[in-house]
């Protein structure tokens, strides 16, 4: 019997696991309602087949991918249709409209003002009047753009040219070189150890982390010592 728990929870872990994977790769609060609606049900589903040890395992598997499908229709129907889109996700709302609250909106997204002072806080905004509009997404997310004068200073709007930016590229993890990255930057692995001891360090094992950036910078962070 507890064999067979252990072998339907590790099944049925997969099988979510998996079923999430194939839904694709949001946050939680990223989903949308009927997301949230598959991924509850999947978790349900899931928990009754692992709990009832005498019903077949397919019995739990076919409901939960049977969800995934319909998941995976209806958002590529949602591609192809504004309508359904609209039915399935909803539209965003403008909730702040050139520093005046919409209270329309307000009552019939059943959204209080304490909620909504709230996420400005969030998006570092502590006066509604600097804000030029403000939107509800479908997520719940709230999405402000302030008003021209009250937004931040960009080296663009001073006419200053900044050099590329691009994401450093990880090359050690906890010790362990990371091959594929070094070859996509044609690297190899003695250039790497060369930089490590020229920062002082003997052996990669003694590295947690270290990455490259767009500048040719190497970055390095060393384990603690034991």
């Amino acid at each position: 019997m507890y064999f067979a728990l252990f072998y339907r929870t590790v099944f049925l872990y997969l099988a979510v696991l998996l079923a999430v994977r194939i839904m694709g790769k949001r946050e939680v609060g990223e989903l949308s309602a009927f997301d949230l609606v598959v991924a509850i049900m999947i978790a349900e589903l899931a928990a009754i087949a692992m709990d009832k040890i005498e019903m077949p395992l397919y019995q739990g598997i076919i409901p939960i991918f049977t969800l995934v499908g319909m998941e995976i229709l209806l958002s590529w129907l949602s591609l192809k249709s504004h309508t359904i889109r609209g039915i399935v996700d909803g539209s965003p709302s403008i909730v702040i409209n050139n520093g005046k609250i919409v209270e329309r909106e307000l009552r019939k997204l059943r959204y209080n003002v304490s909620d909504l002072l709230g996420q400005l806080r969030q998006n570092n905004v502590v006066n509604i009047a600097d804000v030029q509009f403000a939107v509800l997404e479908t997520s719940g997310e709230l999405t402000v753009l302030l008003k021209p004068d009250k937004r931040p200073l960009t080296p663009g709007d001073l006419g200053l040219s900044m050099d590329y930016e691009g994401l450093p590229v990880p090359l050690i993890f906890d010790g362990k070189v990371h091959k594929k990255n070094l070859d996509k930057l044609n690297l190899n692995e003695e250039w790497l150890v060369a930089e490590v001891k020229k920062k002082g360090l003997e052996k990669v094992e003694d590295i947690l982390y270290a990455s490259l950036d767009s500048k040719g910078q190497l970055y390095i962070s060393e384990k603690d010592k034991k």
